[in-house]
């Protein structure tokens, strides 16, 4: 028996309903909990570092399909030039150096595939284990990449192929790679840039900050139970974004029969339009304001009761049109303002 990074999906797989039940937010904080407590690797205080590295190289072509799988200890992935796969890792303790050789690393590789995972003995496995592993993997620029890990941070950068990235306990962050797919972190932040996507996007984490510069993506998801999301010189033709804590920017342009829709419970919601297009709003939240720096055509105006008695800022909701209303921007909070700005 092995212990391998299976982990990452079933403690990401528990993070999606919690965006609605806080009695199932309570099952993602239980395994992010347990996520947090393998750590990098325990012990790290103790005594000199001793390490032990690991080099191979292996032909992929230009168009294959890396794997990475990591229980503990980062992992950097870059985009070069060639159609081999350089694999440098360093296993890492402070314990005992006899606990080095219970962790393997395995390079599997056939036609067109590449698949590295770290495996640790079970059979001496305990709970003080203290060994991380570090990888720094170069990639032909054309491959794709498939990177996961259950503690530490994952980076990738550079790579012209779909990319698919998730930590349960670390930051994920992507540069330069224009087609990513999927980038999820549970316990930890997750920063894109430089996305050019005909496809759909999805950005989640449960408790850190989604933010994302230079996007344009057909579908943009973006989800957070405890953090802002932040996305700027955006464009993109679906929008789904969600949080339970935190605010929500939007910074970009909107697509003719565009559809996009937010939905906070504790945040400010900010779009802020560059050549805006024409668009239908609906627009509430309990306790805040709205407000446009368009000029908006009010089409409804629920802030009064039947009686025609105002009922105030704590309920309020409006739809409204700008220009031909071609796209359609639904915004809701419950706790926050909702202002739309040009840019």
């Amino acid at each position: 028996m092995r212990l391998t990074p299976v982990l990452v999906l079933a403690a990401l797989g528990a993070a999606a309903p919690a965006f609605a039940q806080d009695a199932r937010h309570r099952v993602v904080v239980r395994d992010r909990v347990r996520a947090e407590r393998i750590g990098p690797y325990q012990g790290r205080d103790r005594g000199p570092e001793q390490t032990d590295r690991f080099s191979r190289k292996v032909k992929l072509g230009r168009d294959g399909r890396v794997t990475i799988g990591n229980i503990s200890g980062q992992i950097v992935v870059t985009g070069g030039s060639g159609d081999e796969v350089s694999i440098e890792a360093v296993k890492r303790t402070r314990g005992d150096q006899s606990q080095l050789a219970n962790v393997r690393i395995v390079v599997d590789d056939r036609p067109g595939r590449v698949d590295v995972r770290t495996e640790y003995d079970s059979s001496r496995f305990t709970r003080n284990n203290s060994v991380s592993v570090d990888y720094t993997v170069t990639v032909p620029s054309g491959a794709s990449v498939e990177v996961k890990s259950v503690s530490g941070n994952v980076k990738v950068t550079g790579v012209r192929g779909a990319v698919r990235s998730e930590s349960v306990s670390g930051d994920v962050t992507t540069s330069d790679t224009p087609r990513v797919e999927a980038a999820k972190s549970v316990s930890g932040n997750v920063t894109l840039s430089g996305i050019q996507n005909d496809g759909d996007l999805s950005a989640t984490s449960v408790s850190g900050t989604v933010s994302a510069k230079g996007v344009k993506a057909h579908a943009l998801e973006l989800g957070s139970v405890s953090g802002d999301l932040m996305v700027s010189d955006v464009t993109c033709d679906r929008l789904n974004a969600k949080s339970v804590s935190g605010a929500f920017e939007y910074s970009g342009t909107i697509a003719r029969g565009g559809v996009y829709d937010v939905n906070l419970h504790s945040g400010n919601v900010r779009f802020v339009l560059a050549n805006p297009v024409g668009f239908e709003l609906a627009a509430s939240t309990f306790s805040g304001n709205i407000r446009s720096d368009l000029p908006l055509t009010i089409g409804g105006d629920r802030d009064r009761d039947r009686d025609g008695r105002r009922r105030g800022p704590q309920n309020r909701s409006m739809r409204a049109t700008f220009g031909d209303g071609s796209a359609t921007l639904t915004l809701r909070t419950f706790s926050g303002d909702i202002v739309i700005a040009r840019r």
